[in-house]
């Protein structure tokens, strides 16, 4: 009876040895300052591009008390305070998704993301709606120029906003191109703002009062 009891009990202490019975709860090092720096790796220093879903333990570093490190996502929002600096530990669970980690005065320059298994692509991002001036008057000018006031070489196809500042009560800016064809009044004035798509070919402007005088083109393409 004593040899079966001790073979049943160390039997039972090898089934439940540390390491085989308990899994080790995966460990990642996020780090943040001194400089303008963020990072988030794995055991092997490897930046973290992407993870199998479940629990880890992250040990942060916040050496800065200018900066933070702020970790959110799905079911994930954990951050540092900007006055603390030194070492601090999360456990987290992390779920299917995409998680971004940011210093948040500094969240243009200091960031960075990964993704835990495997989700769908993000949704595309909306088109790019670029900014064009277009102005006559008060004088006998007419002048079409990009946002900074710049002159135009040439426009690539896509969507423009344009901002029309009709100064003249004699004169109109009048756009036309392909797929466009718009106009101010020429007994008024006041400032009016056009969403139009520009396409390939060349985009006229003038005054339909002195066409012939009061014009510019532009490139598209």
């Amino acid at each position: 009876m004593r040899l079966r009891t001790l073979l049943v009990l160390v039997l039972g202490a090898t089934l439940l040895a540390p390491g085989d019975a308990v899994a080790q709860t995966p460990k990642l090092t996020a780090t943040v300052g001194p400089g303008f720096t963020i990072r988030l790796t794995g055991p092997t220093g490897q930046a973290v591009t992407q993870l199998d879903p479940g629990t880890y333990e992250i040990v942060v570093d916040d050496l800065s008390e200018e900066h933070n490190f702020h970790l959110q996502g799905p079911g994930v929002n954990e951050t540092t305070s900007l006055e603390f600096v030194g070492t601090v530990t999360w456990t987290v669970t992390f779920r299917e998704g995409r998680y971004t980690f940011v210093c948040d005065p500094h969240s243009g320059q200091m960031q960075g993301s990964f993704v835990a298994g495997d989700p769908p692509p993000p949704p595309p991002l909306p088109p790019k709606v670029q900014k064009l001036v277009a102005t006559v008057g008060p004088r006998a000018t007419i002048t079409l120029r990009n946002a900074k006031g710049g002159h135009l070489h040439r426009l690539k196809p896509g969507l423009y906003t344009i901002v029309v500042r009709d100064r003249s009560k004699l004169h109109n800016v009048h756009l036309a191109g392909a797929g466009i064809n718009r106009k101010t009044t020429r007994a008024g004035t006041g400032t009016v703002t056009w969403k139009v798509r520009l396409r390939k070919g060349t985009l006229r402007f003038y005054s339909d009062a002195s066409p012939k005088k009061l014009k510019g083109s532009v490139r598209v393409g």
